[in-house]
């Protein structure tokens, strides 16, 4: 960079970092091929081929090839527990349930995914030099359907990871729940139209993107498939800019997983919806930057962490807690290569929960306690270790206050949706023909959406009056029995420790996949 007098060329933007990318206890690396269509399985050039450092930071790449980019494993936990079809109408009354299904997300990734040590041919600076495998008992001990189990779940959370994290798309949402536009939405609901999984808007390009993800043993036939499920996404969004996105997470016996993103991009017009979406392009930024401007960027994100809120509401006084966390959301700004900001090297953090235990760590009063930390700069985040899983996840104040609102509000509507609840379900008689009930639950979600969209413009006000007035509002305001978690103001050398700006997960350093070496 030159400097003539008071000016200067090449100024580098604020949010490029030049320092190395700091290498997690759970950093891995990820080969990733953009091609422009579906192709052989790329085995094993995965680990021979050049690969290109990730160096367009929430956008989509300029040029096909090769990518390593390094993620963490929370990243892609946190991926699992955001994709997939919403049940939460299901679960109005039964939210415990939601624990069962975040079990469901998260349990197959442990159970049959591992880490090893990996030298590529052609190394990258900064590289974590770990890759993700299949375990033993996947390659020798378990049944098919327990590996086609893996293969939906691994390629729905790699599809989230790397549409959301790597390529800055916003909040995905499962097309079964609804599509982009409503004027479509009975072309979206046709059970004679096979389409993709997800959708979401890229803010950045202005365009919808359609999302079919397919894991496991992925080979052509599987990605063509994928394709045609694409192809008649297309259709219905033929006059507006979209792009296709059809990821496969292939793993092969005894090597590493690779994504292939094959892709697609069709002009049109500007897109209509814009749900969880932050009112100008900002990227790196995410939806949750901008809670505090835009009502849609709020609405989006409690919808995300419905499943969330309902495990938190209903876990046992005894499993909860809350979180020191600094109160200053501009600490935790998305990575290069995330959406989360692990916290083990963040020292502003740790200094201001030193203060905290040294100023008001020895009170009682739990109210004091907090009003004693938040003064100091600290914000309490709810936590709950999930039963049956290794994760801690948690939530700020003010959006689990958005999510209580957003649930009521929802609760009111399914109870309009005569055998919508999950409940309901062991009243009536089950057709014996699968395909005939799943049309059922499928027409039942349509009528909930259809609700809840008319509903939208008076719940969207009524949500962002609760999360405004959530952070001056006590935990046992919020939570059912007038419970008080007790504030944690320390620090946890074993727990790995990431945050958005209001979201929280954790992980135990010894409850990473096992490593093979």
């Amino acid at each position: 960079m030159k400097t003539t007098g008071a000016t200067v060329t090449g100024v580098i933007p604020a949010h490029v970092n030049d320092a190395p990318p700091p290498v997690y206890a759970d950093s891995l690396d990820i080969p990733v091929l953009l091609r422009d269509a579906p192709a052989r399985r790329p085995y094993p050039q995965w680990r021979t081929a050049p690969h290109k450092p990730w160096d367009t930071p929430a956008a989509f790449p300029a040029s096909n090839g090769w990518y390593a980019p390094t993620t963490t494993w929370r990243e892609i936990i946190k991926a699992a527990t955001e994709v997939g079809r919403d049940v939460t109408p299901n679960l109005q009354q039964v939210p415990q349930l939601a624990r069962g299904e975040l079990v469901a997300r998260i349990s197959p990734l442990y159970a049959y995914l591992g880490l090893h040590d990996v030298t590529p041919k052609h190394p990258l600076p900064h590289s974590a030099g770990r890759r993700l495998t299949l375990n033993a008992v996947y390659e020798y001990g378990t049944e098919r359907t327990a590996k086609n189990a893996l293969g939906y779940r691994l390629g729905m959370t790699m599809a989230e990871w790397a549409c959301r994290s790597l390529m800055g798309l916003g909040q995905t949402w499962h097309l079964e729940d609804g599509g982009p536009d409503p004027a479509l939405a009975d072309a979206f609901k046709d059970p004679a139209r096979r389409l993709p999984d997800l959708w979401g808007l890229h803010e950045a390009e202005n365009a919808y993107w359609l999302i079919e993800a397919k894991g496991g043993n992925v080979g052509k036939t599987t990605l063509k498939d994928g394709w045609k499920q694409l192809s008649e996404g297309s259709k219905i969004l033929h006059a507006y800019a979209h792009r296709r996105i059809l990821v496969g997470a292939a793993v092969q016996p005894q090597g590493d997983l690779c994504l292939t993103i094959d892709h697609n991009q069709h002009p049109g017009q500007p897109p209509l919806n814009t749900v969880g979406v932050s009112p100008a392009p900002t990227i790196p930024d995410s939806a949750e930057d901008h809670l505090g401007a835009s009502d849609d960027a709020l609405m989006g994100t409690a919808r995300a962490q419905m499943l969330v809120y309902l495990a938190l509401r209903s876990a046992l006084p005894s499993q909860l807690r809350t979180i020191a966390l600094s109160a200053d959301r501009t600490t935790r700004r998305r990575r290069r290569e995330g959406i989360t900001t692990p916290l083990e090297r963040d020292d502003a953090t740790r200094a201001l929960r030193a203060d905290a235990r040294g100023a008001v760590g020895s009170l009682d009063d739990e109210q004091t306690l907090r009003e004693g930390a938040r003064r100091l700069g600290l914000d309490d985040f709810l936590s709950c270790r999930i039963p049956g899983t290794e994760v801690h996840l948690g939530m700020s104040r003010r959006l689990f206050a958005a999510c209580a609102q957003l649930h009521y509000e929802d609760r009111m509507i399914a109870e309009r949706t005569p055998g919508l609840r999950a409940e309901d379900q062991y009243l009536t008689e089950e057709p014996a023909d699968e395909e005939a009930a799943e049309e059922r639950r499928r027409s039942q979600r349509h009528i909930f959406r259809e609700q809840q969209e008319e509903a939208r413009p008076r719940v969207r006000r009524l949500v962002r009056q609760a999360y405004e007035q959530g952070a001056d509002r006590e935990w046992s305001d919020l939570l059912p029995d007038n419970q008080e978690p007790r504030l944690d103001l320390n620090d946890h050398p074993d727990l790995l420790e990431a945050a958005t700006p209001e979201t929280y997960l954790a992980l135990r350093q010894d409850d990473l996949p096992y490593r093979r070496r």
